[in-house]
Parts: C-alpha cells; sequence; structure tokens
C-alpha cells in the first residue's frame, strides 16, 4: 500500500454562528507536500492503493448541519480510479488505515471504464454501510471540481406499499375502448400480394420439367392491413389504480439517525490505476453558508481561469499535432517524388542500356556481313 503520509491537523475557527473543523488547502508546506508546487495532494504512482489521513479535534454533528467538501481534479486522463474521502471516528488507528476500516461517511467521486462514473453517498448506521438510492453522476474530465456533501438534523417518514391491498376486480383502467358501433367495411378484406399482370409465362417453359407456371406475386396496393375499429373515450375509465401505502410496521424512528459522535478523522482510502489525481480544498464545518463562501473564494475563483487555460493547451496542442500531421504529409509527398524520379533515372538507365545493346548487337552484325563479303 502506497502511504502518502499520515498527518495531525487541527485547524479550529471559532465565530458567533460557525465552527470550521478541518481546514487544508497546502498552502503552509506542512508534511502533505512541497509548498513550491502548491496545487494540492496528488497520487504519484500507477496501480496503487492510496491511504493517508488527518486528524482534528473530535466532534458530534448533533443538532446541526454537517458539511464535507474538497475539490477532485483527474489531471491524468483517469480511465480507473477512485476520487472519495472517509470521515472516521476518533478510534480509527491511522498508522492501519485500510480498505475494511469502520467509517462514518464515504463521499466523491469514483469512476471506472464507461460503465462507472458516480459520486458514492453512504452512511454507516449501526455497523452497516448505506448508500444512497438515488445515483449522481460525475465529470470524468480534467478539470478541477468541488464535491459538497450537507447532512441536516431532520427526519424523513417511511411508508411501504400495503401488503393486503389488491385492485379491484372491476377496476378498468383502460382510458379507450373499442367503438362497438364501429364495423368493418365489406370491401376491407384484400389480399396482401396479387399476381404481377404484366408477368409472362417463358418461351422455353416446359411444364413437365418446370411444373405449372405461376406468375410472380407484388404487394397488392388495394391491402388495407388488419382491420381494428376506433378507439373512444372509455366511459368507465376509473384511471390508473395507485397501490395505497400503509405505515410500515417494521420502521422505528429514530431521531439520531444522522447523527455520528467523535467525528476525528478524514481520510483518502482508495485504488487508482492511473496515477494524477489531485486532491485540494478539504473542509468541515457545520455552517453550509461558511462552506459556501469558502467554496467561491477558492475554486468559485480559480474555475474559469483554469477551464479557459485548459481549453488554450488544447488549441495550441490540436495546433501542433496538425501541424505534425502536415509536415509528414509534406514529407511523404517529398519522398513519393524522389522515388517517382529515382524510377525516371532507372528507366533512362534502362533504356541507355537497352539501345547500347542493340548498337552493340548491330555492330556484330555488320562485322559478320563484311567477313562473309
Amino acid at each position: 500500500m502506497q502511504v502518502l503520509g499520515v498527518v495531525a491537523v487541527i485547524l479550529a475557527v471559532y465565530c458567533a454562528h460557525a465552527k470550521i473543523y478541518f481546514r487544508e488547502e497546502f498552502l503552509d508546506g506542512d508534511e502533505w507536500r512541497n509548498a513550491e508546487k502548491d496545487k494540492g495532494l496528488q497520487t504519484s504512482q500507477d496501480a496503487r492503493f492510496y491511504a493517508t489521513s488527518a486528524r482534528f479535534e473530535p466532534f458530534s454533528n448533533e443538532d446541526k448541519p454537517l458539511v464535507i467538501q474538497f475539490t477532485v481534479k483527474h489531471e491524468q486522463k483517469i480511465d480507473c480510479g477512485g476520487g472519495y474521502v472517509k470521515v472516521f471516528p476518533s478510534d480509527l488507528e491511522q498508522t492501519e488505515m485500510h480498505g475494511d476500516s469502520s467509517y462514518y461517511i464515504m463521499f466523491g467521486p469514483d469512476i471506472c471504464g464507461y460503465s462507472t462514473k458516480k459520486v458514492h453517498v453512504i452512511f454507516n448506521y449501526k455497523g452497516k454501510n448505506h448508500l444512497i438510492k438515488k445515483e449522481i453522476k460525475c465529470k470524468d474530465d480534467e478539470l478541477t471540481h468541488m464535491y459538497t456533501l450537507i447532512l441536516n438534523p431532520d427526519q424523513t417518514y417511511e411508508k411501504i406499499k400495503d401488503p393486503e391491498a389488491k385492485k379491484p376486480e372491476d377496476w378498468d383502467d383502460r382510458a379507450k375502448v373499442d367503438d362497438a358501433e364501429d364495423a368493418k367495411p365489406e370491401e376491407w378484406d384484400k389480399p396482401e400480394n396479387v399476381p404481377d399482370p404484366d408477368a409472362k409465362k417463358p418461351e422455353d417453359w416446359d411444364v413437365d420439367m418446370d411444373g405449372e407456371w405461376e406468375p410472380a406475386m407484388i404487394p397488392n396496393q388495394d391491402y388495407k392491413g388488419e382491420w381494428k375499429p376506433k378507439q373512444i373515450d372509455n366511459p368507465d375509465y376509473k384511471g390508473a389504480w395507485v397501490h395505497p401505502e400503509i405505515d410500515n410496521p417494521e420502521y422505528s424512528a429514530d431521531s439520531n439517525i444522522y447523527k455520528f459522535d467523535k467525528i476525528s478523522v478524514l481520510g483518502l482510502d482508495l485504488w487508482q490505476v492511473k496515477s494524477g489525481t489531485i486532491f485540494d480544498n478539504f473542509l468541515i464545518t457545520d455552517d453550509v453558508k461558511e462552506a459556501e463562501d469558502i467554496t467561491n473564494e477558492t475554486w468559485g475563483a480559480t474555475k474559469e481561469p483554469e477551464r479557459k487555460m485548459k481549453q488554450e493547451q488544447d488549441d495550441l496542442k490540436r495546433k501542433e499535432e496538425e501541424e505534425k500531421t502536415k509536415e509528414q504529409e509534406t514529407e511523404g509527398d517529398e519522398e513519393d517524388a524522389e522515388d517517382e524520379e529515382d524510377e525516371d533515372l532507372d528507366e533512362e538507365e534502362d533504356t541507355k542500356d537497352e539501345m547500347e545493346e542493340a548498337l552493340s548487337e548491330m555492330d556484330e552484325e555488320e562485322a559478320k556481313l563484311k567477313d562473309e563479303l
């Protein structure tokens, strides 16, 4: 397992209405990364597990919101790898953290191939991990994206369908019905195919050898298909039957289902096939407005310049590739021209050799005639 580092960072900011329990932007040159580069925590080796964590003062989110946010940039054109964080209780042994370590919350993007591009939101409740039912898609581009999870201290009431309820037998949920007064026209039934009137029996047709001649069949222009009565509004239509719901007998209200005691560690525990992902702007707070302000100050201030710079880089790269392709085509044309010139020279040499050979033969013939005379 590749361990990026274990560092204890406590950054608590107290104010009248908010408390920041943890914040890390990698601006101070601490153990997380090199201050000279100042661009976040980056994975550096392909096909590796990564594990790192930071501890802060334990707290509970009872009766207050819990906001977890951070930025992720897949600079490497990611094909398969996680980009999520985990929030752990205070009893986590950071040096022994692994994939099976019990956590409170898992949140963030996960990408693998074309099928998996989603944001994980998993909560631990009574020792079991529960993934939310709604699937949230994530981006797989090379830009920085901010991920924010807000957990509010409210509850929802669960209902289930009444297992005893059944749709009444006389319930008519057909919006349209056949018109009983509509009748099929007498001239409706026509064959789908008819003999080709222009077909002629070949002159060499032999009944004994070829059998009885029959003209080819062609589509019948008068064919109307299967007749169906026209549809009218159903006078007995009652609408779609809705399965009634009852209180779930197995549901037990838990006013503390959202609450996590002794929140104390934020960690990365993930696998990446291709490294290069950059994590930054980690924040855990209980104030939604404060988190929004920090988002605007950090990612909000850099996203458009980054997008513009990325576009310029892509344009430059595309231009260089076009010029390279053009150069290769030019070189190819020059090579073809040289090959053609060489072929012409070879043909000239061959012609010259043939002429010299012919002249030599003529000289020999002339000498032979002189000898005979």
